[in-house]
């Protein structure tokens, strides 16, 4: 059984974070480095469970990082365009809810 969440609002700086503030009034803010190394897409989370690092490349240093582009899926989640080309994963709003209470991604 799933839960289900309500988002209110979502702010998006794409140079920075992003804030998402639930109906139950919880505020939680994702910074751009965390919410790219947790893509939720079936290549970044498999490359997660071989024990690999989806995010940033590995052996270099991380590139400047900003979100392009930002959609919502449905009343589902958050889709992100990255500035480093990558755009598959979507954030489900239940997941980041658990993220922000747990203070650790579940995607």
């Amino acid at each position: 059984m799933s839960e289900e969440v309500d988002v209110a609002n979502i702010t998006v700086d794409r140079a920075s974070h992003v804030e998402i503030t639930f109906t139950d009034h919880k505020v939680c803010r994702f910074e751009l480095a965390e919410l790219r190394s947790a893509c939720p897409c079936a290549a970044c989370r498999n490359e997660r469970d071989r024990g690999g690092v989806a995010w940033p490349p590995p052996g270099r240093p991380p590139p400047e990082l900003t979100i392009v582009d930002a959609q919502l899926v449905g009343a589902y989640g958050l889709g992100v365009t990255w500035s480093d080309g990558h755009s598959t994963g979507i954030y489900p709003f239940t997941a980041l809810r658990r993220w922000c209470g747990a203070g650790q991604p579940d995607l």
